[in-house]
């Protein structure tokens, strides 16, 4: 049986909430081996554009980033096991039809490969896609301002890590949960509650809408920390929640970790809207901004979630400690 060695975790969480942490700040913390929580902590959340901040305690949502990436996943792959969604097939988004952007796939998306032009920028509102589309211009039907990007390189050759993508992928899914007499976003949220947050044990995830109806399925899940190691315990189950409910069809979880490319900044390998840590075989991760993270290690049956706020070229700080949080893990 895999087992964690708990003082050594403990002097990584201590490391991680110290005041003058290396990192940044983190807010939250949970260290899920076999199911069991092993090692939960939680520090406080600074005064912020979106809301006052505050202590932070295991019944607090906070926000996922692109950790919602991931989830996206799961909601296409149960679509995909009924047969409602073909990974193949051109993508249903009709104002593609008769152009050349009609030949991308919903595997094309998944990949971040659809050839689309997109600068996933977070800090220069000059050049940034991404925040032109969460706070500019396309913040109001952010799946139109992605899907009416140019086509810079044929469907399937250029991978290149888009949160436009996944808002496209986001209204698929609501595009085909959709009811007569009853709102896009109703029948989304309806939809993501019942068939994959319930089921999973997600019981405080929030999704968030743009104007149009569409799930920003890129960016904007709140939950505790335990609901998204909750997630990520699902997906270490290939797709079964802890009371052997299938949420995702058995297999899916092999489809969110197939290579698909190497990310030279970050140092980590894409998958299908999940990451994966290439010195720690068979893992895969979501990530988001600011330091947030699921890492799912199997082999130790291991799944860490961290929420904080740390900048981006302290990002190799935190990764640090978290591998040092795997290593006190065996399998």
């Amino acid at each position: 049986m895999p087992s964690l060695d708990l003082d050594a975790a403990g002097l990584v969480a201590d490391s991680l909430f110290a005041p003058d942490a290396a990192h940044g700040r983190s807010l939250a913390l949970v260290v899920m081996q076999s199911g069991d929580v092993q090692v939960e902590r939680y520090g406080t959340q600074p005064d912020t554009v979106f809301g006052p901040g505050g202590p932070v305690a295991a019944d607090t949502t906070l926000i996922s980033w692109s950790m919602a990436k991931s989830i996206t996943h799961a909601a296409v792959g149960i679509l995909v096991g009924e047969g409602r969604l073909s990974l193949d097939a051109p993508a249903p988004v009709a104002a593609w039809r008769g152009t050349d952007k009609e030949t991308i796939t919903l595997q094309h998306l998944l990949n971040m490969r659809s050839g689309l032009h997109f600068v996933e920028d977070y800090v220069d509102d000059a050049v940034s896609n991404c925040i032109e589309m969460l706070y500019g211009d396309g913040q109001h039907d952010m799946a139109a301002y992605a899907a009416s990007q140019p086509l810079d390189h044929r469907p399937g050759e250029v991978w290149n890590y888009s949160s436009g993508t996944t808002n496209i992928v986001a209204r698929i899914v609501g595009e085909t949960v959709a009811a007569d007499g009853v709102s896009r976003r109703d029948t989304t949220e309806a939809f993501l509650r019942d068939r994959l947050f319930a089921p999973a044990g997600m019981h405080s995830a929030i999704p968030k809408f743009d104007t149009a109806g569409t799930f920003v399925g890129s960016s904007y899940v709140y939950a505790t920390a335990l609901d998204f190691a909750r997630f990520g315990e699902m997906y270490r189950n290939d797709g079964a929640a802890a009371d052997g409910t299938r949420v995702v069809p058995a297999g899916w979880r092999d489809h969110a970790r197939t290579f698909t490319a190497h990310d030279d900044d970050g140092g980590f390998d894409y998958g299908a809207h999940w990451w994966m840590w290439p010195d720690l075989p068979g893992s895969f991760g979501c990530h988001g901004y600011e330091g947030q993270f699921t890492l799912v290690v199997p082999d130790r049956e291991l799944v860490v979630v961290h929420l904080g706020k740390t900048p981006a070229d302290l990002s190799p700080v935190l990764v640090a400690h978290l591998r040092s949080l795997v290593s006190a893990a065996t399998a």
